[in-house]
């Protein structure tokens, strides 16, 4: 039987992958599927993937279908980089403007409406898309194209949606979670799961110890338009521990997306 990762070809999740390129033939048991957090979000959901380093309010979505690591999480120390709000405008003055929402993560989507609703007390206009789109007062990137859109400075005003979320809760939030569907606890399966975890967390080991090669093999197979410095200085902001203070963050995170309606309820959090 197979073990199905959802695997997201974005430079945050490079540490999680970089040590599996080209090696995929040694781990015959495990079957990689690579897409953004929200094809991967929908893969949990309806089960044609087993586990992914998903989009944190996954987990949510379908209560007591899911487990998630104990020790390993996409976060921030402050900033995240990859998740912005670009404006035309100051964030206090969106009410009633159009704010174009990525459809790559229900993440961010979940948390510029309770920082934009909630903190701000703000009832813009959101519309969906993909990219940063002229019409619009601001729109939400995530991933590579928001560290693109870093470099282009087309927008006035820019927010980091991490340093907006812990300069108002106190706590470094929690963008992604290793999102593990509880099939994957069977007999047949758990081994081949646990293994996989562990050499994970050797993969971000060896990243950090040797952070240029690991680049060099995840760049040729996921080419990004940006400068290499900027590249290697974004791994300062990112941290991949989850901690207690972590996970207290993203329950506080579930407690504000059920209070407004965006999930049904926020659920406990179960670990493997």
């Amino acid at each position: 039987m197979t073990l199905s990762v959802g695997r997201i070809p974005f430079l945050v999740c490079a540490p999680f992958f970089h040590d599996f390129l080209g090696r995929e033939d040694e781990f015959a048991n495990v079957d990689f599927v690579d897409g953004p957090p929200s094809a991967h979000c929908a893969g949990l959901k309806d089960g044609s993937i087993h586990l992914s380093p998903a989009s944190s309010i996954t987990f949510a979505q379908k209560p007591g279908a899911f487990v998630l690591s104990p020790v390993l999480c996409t976060s921030c120390s402050f900033e995240v980089r990859s998740v912005k709000l670009f404006s035309k405008f100051p964030i206090e003055e969106l009410g009633g403007r159009t704010v174009r929402l990525s459809s790559q993560s229900k993440t961010s989507v979940s948390l510029i409406r309770i920082l934009l609703e909630i903190r701000y007390g703000l009832k813009p206009v959101y519309v969906q898309g993909f990219d940063a789109n002229p019409i619009d007062d601001a729109c939400v990137l995530i991933g590579d194209l928001a560290l693109e859109e870093n470099e282009r400075h087309r927008f006035a005003y820019s927010y980091d949606l991490g340093t907006l979320w812990q300069d108002w809760q106190g706590l470094p939030f929690v963008f992604g979670a290793w999102v593990i569907a509880k099939e994957a606890l069977s007999p047949e399966l758990r081994p081949v799961l646990e293994n996989y975890m562990d050499c994970t967390e050797k993969s971000i080991e060896r990243f950090r110890a040797n952070p240029k090669s690991a680049l060099d093999r995840w760049l040729s197979r996921y080419p990004v338009k940006l400068p290499r410095l900027v590249v290697e200085d974004y791994y300062k902001v990112l941290d991949y521990r989850f901690t207690d203070e972590r996970k207290r963050s993203l329950a506080l995170f579930f407690d504000f997306a059920a209070r407004m309606g965006l999930v049904e309820r926020a659920p406990e959090l179960e670990f493997l």
